[in-house]
């Protein structure tokens, strides 16, 4: 009984195979019927090589199948979303994560619906569209406030950081890679927090140090005075590094920090700040060489810009060699608002630029950021004090505390070497400029 169905199957079979092949011969004489007499014999002798040609686009069609879902399988695994629209901006495919990010309830596979109705993102809408118009690839970043269709839900929503990653495709479609930032942003939170919780608490016990430190300084005859003196010069370092990351803190929780508006002249600024710097400088024999537009005046908070002076020529004073100038320059940019306007904004641009060693290619990318300090990149001067030679120590965290001054005034910094001096230069812009005569050099 076995053997008869298995007979029989065969026999089907081979009665399937020789009807496909009947089938093939008479599309095939079908194709070639236009052919003349004397063609013919060359016609049935090409009918061997199209079926290897059919059986090969076949093949390859089968090949291309399996990569596109090899393919689709690998996004569905990957860790970022991953989302492609055709030319009217309507979904075609995503991947789980695309889903799981931008909250997709409404979208099945195979669906083709319009991208704006699903997800309620007109950020993600408007770089599809400058991706597309521009065919080049773009990267956004923005707060992603989802919409779901129960509104009890809606309160367990909560606001997610999102990165963009968009670039164009062929025929008007344009792909998508999301990456979700939040969960980086929170616990990068969470150690702020729990720095500025421990820099709160050693507040008071570096206070009560160097109360101490100050009495003994008072009893101690020398040379057993100059242990307490090297003493307070490292609580002062620990109690500045302690305030400052505080401050950091507090800016970075609070970008548009309060600032008291008031107006600054320029120049007189700088000079104040060198003041208070002469003494260092003097010790390494440096000069300042201001040059700008007189009564140039720029709306501020002075306390805060004072304090970005201050860390910026603290810092060129540390890394320029002895007997060099220090460069500052002050001129006015306009800006157009837009390319349709004619309407210009007025921008403060300050140059400060040492004599020193400059920045490494690798340290640029980072001289903003906080704790980072490229000692073997750039030789930081030792400075002279009495019979002793002090080296010079940072925090790593002035020039972080610049950039977040710098940015809650709308303004803008950044860090480059100066191709004449070859030191290091620093570039200020800021907004809120208000008058200026005529420019003059200041030694």
């Amino acid at each position: 009984m076995l053997i008869l169905g298995f007979c029989l199957g065969l026999a089907v079979g081979i009665g399937f195979w020789i009807w496909q092949q009947v089938q093939l011969n008479r599309y095939l004489g079908r194709v070639l019927k236009p052919l003349n007499s004397h063609s013919s014999k060359v016609a049935l002798l090409m009918i061997p090589r199209l079926r290897r040609e059919i059986a090969m686009v076949k093949q390859q069609r089968q090949d291309l199948q399996q990569s596109l879902e090899t393919y689709q399988e690998l996004l569905d695994f990957a860790p970022l979303g991953y989302l492609q629209v055709d030319e009217e901006n309507q979904l075609l495919w995503c991947n789980q994560q695309a889903r799981e990010i931008l909250y997709l309830e409404r979208w099945q596979p195979g669906q083709v619906r319009l991208l704006l109705e699903l997800v309620r993102s007109y950020e993600l809408d408007r770089l599809i569209e400058q991706t597309r118009d521009c065919q080049q690839p773009r990267v956004k970043e923005w707060v992603f406030h989802p919409s779901c269709e129960n509104a009890a839900a809606m309160l367990e929503v909560k606001p997610l950081a999102l990165r963009a990653s968009s670039f164009p495709l062929p025929k008007g479609q344009v792909g998508v890679f999301l990456e979700n930032r939040q969960p980086l942003l929170d616990m990068n939170q969470v150690r702020d927090r729990s720095f500025s919780d421990l820099a709160h608490e050693l507040r008071t016990p570096l206070t009560s140090i160097r109360l101490v430190g100050e009495t003994l300084q008072n009893r101690l005859e020398p040379p057993l005075n100059r242990w307490v003196d090297r003493l307070m010069q490292e609580v002062d370092r620990l109690i500045n590094l302690v305030q400052g990351w505080l401050d950091l803190t507090q800016m970075e929780t609070n970008p548009t920090m309060q600032l008291h508006f008031e107006t600054v002249e320029v120049r007189s600024l700088i000079t104040c700040v060198w003041e208070t710097l002469e003494p260092l400088a003097q010790r390494q024999h440096l000069n300042l060489h201001y040059s700008g537009a007189e009564n140039l005046f720029i709306k501020v908070d002075r306390s805060r810009i004072y304090q970005v002076f201050l860390n910026l020529l603290d810092n060129s004073i540390k890394y320029s060699p002895p007997c060099t100038t220090i460069q500052v320059q002050a001129k006015i940019l306009s800006v157009k608002n837009n390319h349709k306007s004619n309407l210009a904004s007025s921008y403060l641009e300050i140059n400060i630029i040492d004599s020193g060693v400059g920045f490494s290619e690798a340290d640029l990318p980072h001289v903003f950021e906080r704790f980072y300090r490229g000692d073997k990149a750039r030789t930081r001067y030792p400075v002279q004090e009495g019979n002793s030679t002090t080296a010079v120590v940072g925090s790593g965290l002035g020039l972080a505390i610049v950039r977040q001054i710098i940015l809650a005034h709308g303004g803008s910094i950044k860090a480059m070497n100066h191709p004449e001096s070859g030191g290091a230069w620093i570039q200020v812009q800021l907004p809120g400029m208000m008058a200026n005569t005529s420019s003059q050099d200041y030694s």
